[in-house]
């Protein structure tokens, strides 16, 4: 059975379009609809109020449906929201539909088979809404315990990541595990260049909306299995396990340095971009025994270099055998 109170928006320019997609919805049983004109008014909609469902055309002026997905990521992103975005298209192709997935479209209908498609489509978007919904309350609740019971010794109780004392642990084990199973180790500082001067510019209560914002990208941009932590005011670490040491280079993370580089972050203080810096010191069983506090050492003098680059400053530590 549909979810009544599901929140639907629809973005068409075309009125007789929304129209009969507003009709369809309505004698399906969902009674919380909203309609957009353009992405732009979309977009001052959900800033009001989110929408469990946007249902977009992909060509619209001034805005595509594909940018409007990527701002709407965005807003998710600074509310621990999700937002299941459905295309509306008339174009075809595996290409098509591979770049409609890339940005971060849910779901696509083709106009041809609207009112074959839409119904049954809204319905598969609103079992997953709830599922959704329930995970990321889920998740809240678990964040908000072990900050409750670990904040003090663990966790940085701004961002949810581990703090300074939980790196120097997981690095510890993260040594010990390359000893014994022959992996390779990649560690990063990541650093916020313009730290000082935005929250100058914006006050201490921007600056920390803005750390935040910046942790939840990078659990985003970051595997499962790695360990993230906020250093200080303008750094962050991470810790990440590979079976190769090759692995270990700045290819890798092309896309973790782009994501926080050429993304915009959304703040209270309206799109805020940042420039952050990344250096990489990688190492296997070969090089060990070191200590923890050298590598650490070696990427705080690495970052430097790549501040002035603006790219990926790396190395790896040399064998001992």
């Amino acid at each position: 059975m549909p979810n009544p109170q599901l929140s639907i928006l629809v973005v068409d320019d075309a009125k007789f379009s929304s129209a009969m997609i507003g009709r369809a919805l309505s004698q399906a049983g969902y009674q919380d609809i909203r309609f957009a004109s353009s992405a732009a008014g979309a977009l001052a909609q959900l800033e009001e109020r989110p929408a469990s469902v946007l249902l977009a055309d992909w060509l619209m002026p001034e805005m595509d449906g594909l940018e409007l997905t990527a701002r709407v990521r965005q807003l998710d992103e600074m509310t621990d929201h999700y937002t299941y975005i459905v295309l509306l298209t008339g174009r075809e192709g595996d290409n098509i539909l591979g770049e409609a997935f890339d940005h971060g479209v849910d779901d696509f209908i083709s106009k041809s088979a609207m009112s074959e498609q839409l119904v049954p489509r809204v319905f598969a978007a609103d079992r997953l809404c709830g599922t959704l919904q329930r995970l990321l309350q889920e998740k809240r609740l678990l964040t908000q315990n072990i900050a409750s019971l670990e904040q003090r010794n663990l966790v940085d109780p701004l961002t949810g990541l581990g703090n300074t004392r939980y790196l120097a642990q997981k690095l510890a084990d993260s040594l010990r595990q390359i000893e014994y199973r022959g992996s390779a180790l990649c560690y990063l500082l990541i650093g916020i260049n313009d730290a000082q001067t935005l929250r100058q510019r914006h006050g201490e209560a921007f600056y920390h909306e803005l750390l935040h914002g910046i942790a939840r990208r990078l659990q985003q941009l970051v595997r499962p299995l790695d360990v993230l932590t906020r250093l200080d005011d303008d750094r962050f670490a991470l810790i990440t396990l590979l079976d190769d040491l090759q692995e270990c280079a700045p290819s890798s993370f092309k896309r973790l340095h782009e994501g926080l580089n050429l993304k915009a972050f959304k703040t209270s203080e309206g799109f805020v971009t940042v420039k952050a810096a990344i250096s990489l010191v990688g190492l296997d069983a070969k090089a060990l025994p070191v200590e923890a506090s050298a590598i650490q050492a070696q990427a705080a003098a690495l970052l430097p270099d790549a501040q002035a680059s603006g790219r990926i400053a790396s190395q790896r530590l040399p064998s001992r055998g």
